[in-house]
């Protein structure tokens, strides 16, 4: 039996790529022109990126916001700031 409650938080795909790097596909065929395909092109191919890099669409907004931040975090007092922590 395939259908089990733990797999409703699986996510949606459309062949070998998360669905939501083929809005940019609907996009094209909505408005057909080449920087539209071009976009297409480059959203899918970072979309595949992020998967071979073994992250998720939501894990590798997470990874590029901190990466952006750098490990200083201003909204918090001096004695209050965390240091960031890799567990792996």
């Amino acid at each position: 039996m395939a259908i089990h409650w733990r797999n409703s938080q699986k996510q949606a795909r459309f062949f070998a790529l998360d669905a939501r790097a083929f809005a940019s596909v609907f996009l094209f065929l909505i408005h057909a022109r080449l920087w539209t395909f071009i976009f297409a092109l480059v959203i899918m191919a970072i979309f595949w990126i992020v998967e071979r890099r073994g992250l998720t669409f939501e894990s590798a907004l997470r990874a590029a916001r901190s990466w952006f931040l750098g490990r200083r975090r201003p909204a918090f007092i001096k004695t209050d700031r965390r240091t960031s922590i890799d567990f792996e």
